[in-house]
């Protein structure tokens, strides 16, 4: 079968080889991959940024295909059916936080970027019905960690004033659509002006140039505060964010793309009884009740373009730029579409 696995030798720090089939175990089904979708560990993976790396692995965490074939323990009722894959494996029995053995799907494990993959039956998913292969393919990872960092951490409700950094990612634009249909007042901050008129369309009140000095004071005037942030940046931005989050308000963060806090103003953060909380993924329950609220609110990931697996390095190249608005899928026999 054809595949994109991590090479570290190679120029790309990726390449497209042909690999055997898997057979499924026991518990496992063999999926068909239609579709799969990048991440950021995918890219942090190919600049050698992340932990247990390992060459050979294939890469991708997110998928979507059709079950072809069973291990001796699985109902062959499953086969035949569309399905997305759940790439969060051994959460814990903790809902709070992931336990010690939690893992994700495409490193150290074999993952999605390829015409087959072999998972435990318990991390596929029927897809659904409103989502073709693309969209569905678009979900798993983005949208569980938007929505346990939304709706689980951030304890939205209607009425909320929404604060969503950097859109454009995956997880932001999903983060926008989950805060929207609860009933939120939603804003949102990017680097480019079209990502934020996009986020209006969508619904969202209003944008802010995260570069502008004058962000915040655009913010507090559109909004008086917020009661709710979501955010993936963290560094020195953090302060920004402590100046526009109300008194008694909740910032919560998925990644760290900016590093470290230099410097937190810990008297605003005590004086306005800000919560600060950090949010990873999510566990099963989280994934089986976004789906389930993805299905009910017939929610549509955002997809910016789609390669065939043969050229998945594009795919890599546009999300290193950030010029990309929403998801970045690979299909298998398929020509690109922009």
């Amino acid at each position: 079968m054809k595949c994109i696995v991590l090479d570290s030798s190679h120029k790309d720090g990726i390449t497209f080889v042909e690999l055997r089939e898997p057979i499924p175990e026991a518990w496992e089904v063999k999926v068909k991959i239609s579709a799969a979708a990048l991440n950021h560990r995918d890219q942090w993976c190919r600049e050698q940024k992340y932990p247990n790396l390992k060459d050979g692995i294939i890469l991708g965490s997110d998928g979507a295909g059709e079950v072809v074939a069973v291990g001796e323990q699985v109902d062959k009722s499953w086969i035949g059916k569309e399905v997305l894959i759940n790439p969060a494996k051994n959460w814990g029995e903790d809902a709070a936080a992931q336990g010690p053995d939690f893992s994700i799907l495409g490193m150290p494990e074999h993952g999605t970027f390829a015409e087959y993959c072999c998972v435990p039956v318990d991390r596929v998913h029927q897809k659904p019905a409103h989502l073709d292969s693309v969209q569905a393919a678009a979900l798993p990872l983005g949208g569980v960690t938007a929505y346990r960092a939304t709706v689980v951490q951030g304890k939205v409700k209607k009425g909320d004033k929404v604060l969503v950094t950097g859109f454009g990612g995956g997880v932001a634009q999903m983060a926008v659509q989950f805060a929207l249909s609860k009933g939120a007042r939603v804003f949102v901050t990017s680097g480019a002006a079209w990502k934020l008129e996009k986020a209006i369309a969508m619904g969202a009140e209003a944008g802010y140039l995260y570069h502008s000095d004058s962000w915040t004071d655009e913010a507090m005037a559109h909004s008086d505060g917020f009661d709710l942030i979501i955010d993936s940046a963290m560094g020195a931005t953090v302060n920004q964010l402590m100046d526009v989050v109300r008194p008694g308000g909740r910032l919560v963060f998925y990644g760290a793309t900016l590093g470290n806090i230099p410097e937190l103003n810990a008297r605003k953060l005590f004086w306005k009884q800000v919560t600060l909380q950090g949010t990873t993924m999510g566990s099963d329950r989280d994934f089986e009740e976004m789906l389930a609220w993805v299905t009910n609110q017939e929610l549509i990931p955002v997809v910016d373009a789609v390669f065939p697996l043969s050229s998945a390095l594009l795919a890599f190249e546009k999300m290193e730029k950030s010029s990309q608005l929403g998801k970045l899928v690979l299909q298998t026999g398929t020509e690109s579409q922009d």
